[in-house]
């Protein structure tokens, strides 16, 4: 099933942090039978953030799984993990052996076209291991993906397609900020997995 090969790896960022882009793990068919099984099984919310007092509500929608019922607090909001279905299971487990790395949570996004995004952030809340990997796993519509340094504003970017494999590990949490920047180019869905250690 899987097409990586461990040739490709190398860093995307030039200091401060390491993020590993494995490019396509599986083939097209593949990808996109994960896409709609994803689309249909998942427990799809609107996501939720308390901003400056304000609540709203996003077009994109989330779902929070894990091996236990994790809280995860962000934007001032609460969520509780749900048990991993049968694709979460298996998708978790091809990370896990791509990277060496074990993992007890996962985070989906859902954005239906380009006109949904994520503005700068880092994944950095105190529930989450310090400096571990996050790996985040992208099906559907491809998406352009940015890095910008929190003090020297240097940026960088990638295009994470259908079926592929991000992984930001050591401190890039710390010294880097993410987006998925808007295009109205895009016009089908993305369906992001990231898959994180929470703190017992």
């Amino acid at each position: 099933m899987t097409l990586f090969n461990n040739d490709k790896i190398e860093n995307l960022l030039p200091y401060d942090g390491t993020a590993v882009y494995y490019g396509k793990t599986m083939t097209e068919e593949d990808a996109t039978q994960y896409f709609n099984k994803l689309y249909r099984s998942i427990e799809w919310k609107n996501d939720e953030a308390v901003i400056f007092g304000k609540h709203f509500i996003t077009k994109r929608k989330v779902a929070w799984y894990g091996d236990l019922s994790y809280i995860y607090n962000y934007s001032n909001t609460t969520k509780q993990a749900l048990p991993w279905t049968e694709e979460l299971a298996q998708l978790k487990k091809i990370v896990e052996e791509l990277t060496g790395v074990t993992f007890n949570s996962c985070l989906l996004n859902l954005y239906h076209t380009g006109d949904e995004g994520m503005g700068w952030h880092s994944d950095d809340e105190k529930t989450l291991s310090r400096n571990t990997a996050i790996a985040s796993f992208s099906f559907g519509a491809d998406r352009k993906f940015s890095f910008r340094h929190k003090k020297t504003k240097e940026t960088t970017s990638l295009l994470l397609e259908n079926g592929s494999l991000l992984v930001m590990k050591d401190a890039t949490q710390t010294n880097w900020f993410h987006s998925l920047p808007k295009s109205k180019k895009v016009t089908a869905a993305r369906i992001n997995l990231t898959f994180r250690t929470m703190k017992d």
